[in-house]
């Protein structure tokens, strides 16, 4: 059972006192005895890698995700690696990702000796563009690559338009992996987070919707082939024991003490997404319409986490803007002001013959706002008369 959201004292502020872009202490204070007991169970029983929390966690994660599997691991990165190294993804191989998302997409892809090829996404949404796919491909088969997957991107807490992505990959005989680093929670046409592509892989770090205090990650699916894969995998591609190693592993595992943390703020997740969600609600309701913003928007049938709350702002003001609001107190993020094949890292990778137009234009426009769930609409109002007051 869920409480509802209090005040805290970490929650209070004044228009003098600066805010906070996600408020993890407001969140600690409130379940900080059951993290003091979940924490004191793991310094007793003594079992730091793999203790008893970790399975816990991983069947309680699967039943909130819809999937008959969660394989929780080191970190979302790990977790996006681990599923690429059980289907055999390596050299020659293409992976279709956005252009506009965080480097650990394609830098699993990359790691293994495959190449990323980017596609561009959809301007009111953010996420990976169904439309664009056809001609990621055809950028990978001239390069003389074989596509095999799609990574899609559930970027800033909504989903990616899985019914078409998927069609897509069947009709062209890829598999699809939901990068849900920033989506899990979120629900798409009746699917949860978890219940898309292939697999899910998603993310603990700490400033994501459900986060650990450390490093964490987990694979969710329905395939108990690709499961038991998953977990020799990161344990160094163990058989029927540590030292029976039949594939090339990686060290992938979590440590027990951020399962347990992990636990109680499972408890608490649905109560804190449905806050988000009035906090994405208010703003909406504010900015919607005022001097060239655009405010994020959820297509029917889906719902959003708000790992971030975006706006769309002139690309020419978007610099003085978060100057303005910083000297106000008010702390803003720029994801991302690069497009991944604007970076040094990828800039040599295949792309459309036709370019990737509105992830070169979104990454001068973006700019997100303070987001988490205890963000009290007295704290909401000095960051709208900040922004209103400069636009």
């Amino acid at each position: 059972m869920t409480t509802s959201l209090s005040k805290t004292p970490q929650a209070e502020t004044t228009q003098a006192q600066p805010l906070a872009f996600i408020d993890l202490a407001a969140q600690q204070a409130r379940i900080r005895p059951q993290l003091d007991q979940a924490i004191a169970r793991v310094l007793d029983h003594g079992k730091y890698i793999m203790g008893p929390e970790v399975r816990e966690f991983e069947q309680q994660l699967a039943d909130f995700g819809g999937a008959g599997h969660a394989i929780s691991c080191s970190s979302g990165t790990d977790a996006l690696l681990m599923v690429m190294m059980a289907k055999d993804i390596g050299p020659g191989d293409a992976v279709i990702c956005p252009a506009f998302t965080f480097t650990a997409t394609p830098e699993v892809i990359a790691l293994l000796g495959a190449t990323p090829v980017f596609a561009d996404v959809r301007e009111d949404t953010f996420n990976l563009d169904p439309d664009a796919l056809a001609a990621a491909v055809d950028a990978a088969k001239d390069a003389g690559l074989t596509p095999k997957a799609i990574i899609a991107v559930d970027l800033f807490g909504l989903p990616a338009d899985y019914n078409a992505i998927e069609k897509f990959a069947d009709d062209n005989g890829l598999w699809v992996l939901d990068d849900a680093a920033q989506g899990f929670g979120a629900i798409y046409k009746n699917r949860k987070i978890g219940q898309l592509g292939l697999a899910t892989a998603t993310s603990f770090f700490p400033a994501k919707p459900l986060g650990c205090y450390g490093d964490g990650g987990a694979i969710l699916t329905d395939d108990e082939e690709l499961a038991a894969t998953l977990e020799s995998i990161r344990m160094h591609g163990k058989g029927t024991d540590k030292y029976d190693n039949v594939r090339i592993g990686i060290n992938g595992r979590i440590d027990t003490m951020q399962a347990a943390i992990l636990i109680e703020k499972l408890k608490i997740f649905a109560d804190e997404i449905e806050a988000r969600d009035k906090v994405a609600a208010y703003y909406n309701a504010a900015l919607a319409g005022n001097n060239g913003v655009s405010v994020p928007v959820v297509p029917d049938g889906l719902t959003s986490v708000w790992a971030q709350y975006t706006l769309r702002v002139p690309a020419a003001r978007r610099d003085a803007l978060a100057k303005a609001l910083k000297a106000k107190g008010v702390p803003t993020a720029i994801y991302y002001p690069k497009p991944l094949h604007h970076q040094t890292a990828y800039r040599d990778f295949p792309a459309p013959a036709g370019g990737l137009a509105v992830s070169e234009r979104l990454a001068k426009e973006v700019l997100s706002l303070p987001m988490h769930p205890y963000l009290e609409e007295a704290m909401q109002d000095q960051v709208i008369k900040s922004l209103l007051a400069e636009l």
